[in-house]
């Protein structure tokens, strides 16, 4: 069966941390996904609207939602970063395909460990939600890495999942912290054996820059002892 095409509309952009913007848009009412899905928006060229392509952005809104949220980095001279800061506002429209991805949380006891990096978030705030909407109690710990304080979003909002789940924690790490910064310092990877002390228990997720998810990809495969098919990863670039 082919995969649906949509039409949605900007309702609202915003940045919300150095290089990312926040965007919501409508949702058809005949999409269905699964959190930590994600979906293909047709990105035109701002200086030749005609020349489009896919790019794959992770739907951080949950199911349960009724807007589309995108999480959506910016990066020097790509075209979706001028795209999102020149051209889209609201009454923005965009041709949409998906949902795509096997990304998706599995069913059980096992807890889980969430480790996302910058804009690799995106899917865990949605499956955060889901969780607690289905009343899932298993243990939780999310992991969310930046460089520094400008670089960080959505913090208090995850805090609230977090805190909506019986055994969910959320700790966060900055790699290039001002001297301020009281927090973890480090990768996640590398701070993640010291916030989950049952480490070879969990079913790990992890989603950002592909060197942090092939790094633990490598980690579960060694000093973590977590057999691969409780190892699940989304690269971004």
């Amino acid at each position: 069966m082919p995969t649906p095409v949509y039409s949605i509309t900007c309702l609202s952009s915003e940045r919300i941390a150095r290089d990312v913007y926040a965007c919501t848009f409508t949702r058809p009412s005949s999409l269905a996904f699964a959190a930590g899905q994600f979906v293909l928006l047709d990105v035109p060229l701002v200086d030749n609207p005609a020349d489009v392509q896919p790019r794959a952005y992770s739907i951080a809104s949950a199911p349960q939602e009724s807007e589309l949220l995108f999480a959506i980095k910016l990066k020097d001279g790509g075209r979706a970063s001028r795209w999102v800061a020149e051209e889209v506002r609201p009454g923005t429209s965009v041709a949409m395909k998906g949902p795509f991805g096997v990304f998706t949380l599995r069913s059980g006891t096992s807890p889980l460990l969430l480790l996302g990096t910058s804009t690799g978030i995106a899917p865990f705030r949605a499956q955060l939600i889901d969780l607690a909407r289905s009343g899932d109690r298993r243990a939780v710990d999310a992991v969310f890495g930046c460089r520094s304080e400008d670089d960080l979003f959505w913090v208090a909002e995850l805090q609230a999942c977090v805190d909506a789940l019986p055994a969910a924690r959320l700790h966060i790490t900055l790699t290039q912290p001002s001297e301020r910064w009281t927090g973890h310092r480090g990768r996640v990877q590398t701070i993640a054996p010291s916030v989950v002390p049952d480490l070879a228990a969990r079913d790990v997720y992890a989603c950002g820059n592909p060197a942090m998810v092939d790094d633990v990809k490598l980690l579960c495969a060694g000093s973590w002892g977590i057999p691969k098919e409780r190892v699940h990863i989304e690269g971004y670039i």
